[in-house]
């Protein structure tokens, strides 16, 4: 295993869980949901934060972030605006209504500049509505910030999307672009990481949702590819089957390599794979082989939703394990 270091951010009893990490000058801010259980629309669930000043040695008293009456919250993403402050999507459920088949959602934004303080910036009103919406990019030569979303409700058969979220405002407002609709789960990209690597190149890896009776070496992470600014896409399978409903969370170095981090489900195992990005460009089936960070919990879904950020040189983690009734969120540093 590689040189981690590994720090308690919340482990208060309850379902703490499917953190979101970023950084204000140095500060460390890790988001996460508080419920009794793997739910995400029960009305106890709330957000919360908790920021480190030392590298995620230490973090402050927890605060709460949003706690909206009669729904749970859960972050889904984080990003920055043009200014450096911390923008994290919230995912608002229906309370009760946390049945695939019955679900009412809604997207909030929050900024903050300091990790204490969180403000509402938007709240778009979108068709179709996405289960979730990802990390924000920026690309510089558009001015504008980028996040992908994917919808469906993992039961009903060829209904389901993905695409792009785009902001000209710094957040305020957003557009909404299709990419792909109609499909099976078994070629729905979901949960994806992007970063931009330039020129209009975006590069993404997402998670697979293969039918339910194929063997597990079916499932695979896509990668997503686009050389147009996010217009259109390549949509292929990788050879990193490693993954059991792993959530993958991309990093691009200062030396030019992709950062693959997720969480093994199942196997209770946090891994990462690192390729150059001229190498793993339009060959997915080119990931060489994992390096396992840490293990943590095998307990079924009870771990895993990896969300990994840069601090100069290095990267930090964040991550959920434990019981079906209490996790712990953590944070490795490498």
């Amino acid at each position: 295993m590689a040189a981690v270091k590994i720090n308690i951010v919340q482990s208060a009893c309850g379902y703490n869980s499917w953190p979101m990490l970023q950084n204000i000058k140095s500060r460390l801010i890790c988001i996460y949901s508080r419920g009794s259980r793997h739910s995400i629309g029960e009305p106890e669930r709330a957000v919360y934060a908790r920021h480190s000043d030392d590298y995620g040695e230490t973090w402050s008293r927890e605060i709460t972030v949003c706690n909206s009456a009669g729904f749970g919250d859960v972050p889904t993403g984080k990003g920055f605006d043009d200014t450096g402050a911390a923008l994290f999507w919230v995912r608002r459920c229906k309370a009760g209504k946390d049945n695939w088949n019955d679900l009412q959602l809604y997207h909030d934004l929050y900024r903050s500049v300091d990790g204490v303080s969180f403000e509402k910036i938007s709240s778009p009103w979108l068709s179709p509505d996405p289960m979730q919406i990802t990390d924000i990019f920026h690309i510089p030569e558009k001015n504008v910030m980028m996040s992908l979303w994917f919808a469906g409700n993992y039961q009903e058969k060829n209904s389901n999307s993905w695409g792009t979220l785009i902001s000209e405002d710094n957040g305020v407002s957003w557009k909404q672009n299709v990419i792909e609709d109609k499909l099976p789960a078994t070629q729905w990209p979901t949960e994806q990481s992007a970063v931009y690597l330039g020129n209009g190149k975006i590069f993404a890896i997402a998670r697979h949702e293969p039918d339910k009776t194929e063997a597990p070496e079916k499932k695979v992470q896509f990668q997503l590819e686009s050389d147009d600014f996010g217009k259109s896409w390549s949509k292929k399978l990788t050879n990193i089957n490693d993954i059991w409903e792993s959530t993958p969370s991309l990093l691009l170095g200062a030396d030019g390599k992709i950062y693959n981090y997720y969480y093994q489900r199942r196997a209770g195992l946090l891994k990462r794979r690192v390729v150059a990005a001229e190498k793993i460009i339009g060959t997915p089936l080119a990931w060489c082989a994992p390096e396992i960070l840490t293990a943590a919990s095998a307990d079924a879904c009870n771990a895993g939703n990896v969300n990994a950020v840069a601090v100069g040189g290095q990267h930090f983690v964040a991550y959920y394990t434990g019981t079906p009734k209490n996790t712990a969120v953590v944070v490795l540093a490498l």
